[in-house]
């Protein structure tokens, strides 16, 4: 054996002896070797790929790109390198790059699936998803049995909002791969989001059977409970998954709106107490524990957590942005001027806009920008308010504020909310044309049944069919201040039940709740659900009766009938989650004895 021959010999089985030792997992010892081989050969392309492979292992993924590409400069027909040069830069969020590897990884090798699955991946980062989907098909077809293609072609589907889809991936990725527990969790999820919640819930217990330390699984079956009203059961889950994964700020999250759904008020915030700790800028649990205080009543430790709102997503975009500084209340006004911007719902700023006045008594020049659609009915306030588009470029003011933070600069608690009314009024002459045509007859109850909030909210309103004992009392009429969502239901009522509608001319225009407003002037009462039409009522001094859900928004608060924001308004509240029929049972009968107290007749039909 020449020399040339025994040195070739005693790189091989160095080579060998390193592959051995990657094999069996002793990565620094095999890089050793690699890199002694390199010394001796440093275009050994088999050995730059391995080391780069373990630089991978290692998670040293700019390493591990720049000793591929070394490799593949010596060796550039190997389909192999290209693919993990790929993973190397998808670690690295190259993800162009690492699609532009993988490609060049099928150009030489056109079967190779897992090419085909991290491209897929490479382009669902990139939000190319129809094209992962495309490339997830691809190593499908090539290699039927590869889970992994179908548990990511699911997950790209699930993000294009093909729900059923997704599901039926993820089926397939469990048949042939039954312990795949990542399928089953995510299985879950599409199934919440199809609102096939006892599904879900299937879903997540075959993953706890399966892995019943998989925290995620705990805590997501957690939410699927709640949304089925399973409340100890979800607080459960929550502890389950607590337990497992200590740190867990979110299951603590949702543990404590469980509690507070359970009315376990101090037990809710001491819930998103763990979740702050774990987590100090956590602004959904800071945000919802100020919520439960202000539900509680407990305003003075409320109104200062609730300036958290502006740190959560859906907030941050609705946040203006002032060179002029923000007012808390610190300052003095005497003499200075302010402007106020609406930010939330239509329902916030008639409840919030009684602060607007209050500005004007501590001597502030006071300009108001409430959302265009209520300017109309916001000019009402008086004439000392000014009522301003907030993008106007020519506007001059010394302070700025959201209008929901005036509750909090004017320190307010439960004994000086400024509650007298009406604050707000109806325009005389509308008033007078609507008398005319709803006429004076009978009792008349204007009505409201839904509201324009999301799936989340959707406890808050109830079906219209809920007033048919009142459409059948004696002298009774029923008028509709709906508009919107939920009008459908009009022309689903039992045939002998009746409720009047206003005509297309009401509130058609681009002013919101003008033709409300002198509607209810004509009402001897209104009932709503939990909405702007509730508000509205209060802020124009009309008798306004709200149902509410059994646990409701924060401003309604706990085990009262009154309201210490509407003086006029009457509050009936759910004696269990979901049960309508005993409130409007209790309405029907308090109706009954309104109607003998102002002298009106009243049995059923």
């Amino acid at each position: 054996m020449n020399e040339n021959t025994a040195a070739a010999a005693r790189v091989q089985a160095q080579f060998d002896e390193a592959c051995a030792l990657h094999q069996q997992g002793r990565l620094k010892e095999a890089q050793a070797l690699f890199e002694s081989i390199l010394k001796t050969d440093p275009k050994q392309f088999d050995a730059l790929h391995l080391l780069g492979i373990i630089a991978v292992q290692s998670n040293n993924y700019q390493l591990a790109a720049d000793l591929i590409a070394r490799a593949i400069a010596t060796n550039p027909n190997n389909s192999s390198y290209y693919s993990n040069r790929g993973l190397a830069l998808h670690k690295l969020n190259q993800f162009d790059a690492a699609v532009a590897c993988y490609d060049q990884a099928i150009a030489i090798k056109p079967d190779y699936a897992e090419a085909y699955l991290n491209r897929g991946l490479a382009l669902q980062e990139l939000k190319q998803l129809d094209a992962a989907v495309g490339s997830y098909d691809r190593a499908i077809a090539i290699k039927p049995n590869l889970a992994a293609a179908y548990y990511n072609r699911g997950n790209a589907l699930h993000e294009l909002r093909q729900l059923d889809e997704a599901v039926a991936c993820y089926d397939q990725a469990i048949r042939i791969k039954p312990g795949y527990a990542a399928a089953y969790s995510n299985r879950g999820l599409a199934l919440q989001e199809l609102n096939q919640l006892d599904a879900a819930v299937a879903s997540y217990d075959q993953i706890i059977t399966i892995k019943p330390d998989f925290a995620e699984a705990h805590y997501n079956r957690g939410i699927a409970l709640k949304e089925l009203k399973q409340l100890a059961a979800a607080v459960a889950s929550y502890d389950r998954a607590i337990a497992i994964k200590p740190d867990y700020a979110e299951a603590y999250y949702n543990r404590g709106n469980a509690l507070r759904d359970l009315k376990q008020l101090d037990a809710a915030v001491a819930s998103y107490d763990c979740a702050i700790t774990i987590k100090p800028d956590y602004a959904e649990a800071h945000w919802n524990k100020s919520l439960v205080y202000l539900l509680g009543g407990n305003f003075e430790a409320g109104w200062g957590l609730y300036e958290w709102r502006w740190k959560k997503g859906d907030m941050q975009k609705r946040q203006r942005s002032f060179t002029q500084p923000l007012w808390l209340g610190s300052e003095s006004l005497k003499g200075k001027s302010i402007l106020v911007h609406s930010e939330q719902g239509l329902g916030d700023t008639i409840q919030f806009c009684r602060y607007v006045a209050r500005l004007n008594e501590i001597g502030a020049k006071v300009f108001f920008a409430p959302q265009q659609s209520l300017r109309g009915l916001m000019k009402t306030l008086g004439l000392n308010v000014i009522i301003v588009d907030e993008t106007d470029a020519s506007l001059k003011f010394d302070f700025h504020t959201p209008l929901q933070s005036l509750p909090l600069a004017f320190k307010t608690n439960l004994t000086n909310i400024p509650s007298s009314a009406p604050y707000l009024f109806a325009d005389p002459a509308r008033i007078g044309r609507w008398k005319e045509k709803i006429g004076a007859d009978g009792f008349k109850i204007g009505v409201c049944w839904h509201g324009g909030a999301a799936k989340t909210e959707s406890g808050r309103y109830f079906p219209a069919k809920h007033f048919y004992a009142l459409s059948r009392l004696e002298n009774v009429r029923l008028l509709s201040l709906h508009k919107g969502e939920g009008g459908a239901q009009l022309h689903d009522l039992p045939m002998d039940m009746k409720i009047e509608t206003l005509g297309e001319e009401f509130d058609s225009g681009p002013a919101a709740f003008v033709d409300t407003a002198a509607v209810m002037k004509q009402c001897d009462l209104v009932i709503s659900c939990d909405t702007a039409v509730a508000h509205l009522a209060g802020a124009l001094g009309v008798p306004v009766w709200v149902a509410l859900q059994f646990v409701p928004d924060w401003r309604w608060m706990l085990d009262r009938n009154d309201s210490p924001w509407y003086p006029t308004m009457r509050l009936f509240r759910q004696k269990s989650d979901g049960d309508w029929k005993s409130l409007f049972s209790e309405i029907q009968k308090s109706v009954i004895q309104q109607m003998g107290a102002s002298g009106q007749q009243s049995w059923e039909k």
